[in-house]
């Protein structure tokens, strides 16, 4: 069950980042809700990595903490990156299309 953890953590990082490109692709009346639900996937994905590293602890398995913390921190620092860089480009694009029209 613990091992599902990182496999909802890949599903939510992946519909964090489809959440906006979907935003970008077409005229959506609802952007900004799309938005915080992206960045809500992007929060679910950190934690359920968090709680998995958390596991990790309790059992003891210093070995694989060891192993895993460099890809870990660094997945995270690229989903937290690219999730926000995306939503902010959204909010750039819906910005402009709501001042020209």
């Amino acid at each position: 069950m613990i091992g599902l953890l990182n496999v909802g953590s890949l599903v939510f990082g992946l519909i964090a980042w489809i959440l906006p490109v979907v935003n970008l692709m077409g005229i959506n009346k609802h952007w900004a809700a799309l938005s915080i639900m992206s960045l809500s996937a992007c929060a679910i994905s950190l934690f359920f990595q968090i709680y998995y590293n958390y596991h990790l602890v309790q059992i003891e398995d210093w070995t694989a903490l060891m192993d895993t913390m460099g890809a870990v921190v660094y997945a995270a620092t690229v989903l937290l990156v690219v999730t926000l860089l995306l939503n902010v480009f959204t909010l750039i694009v819906y910005r402009r299309r709501i001042k020209c029209t």
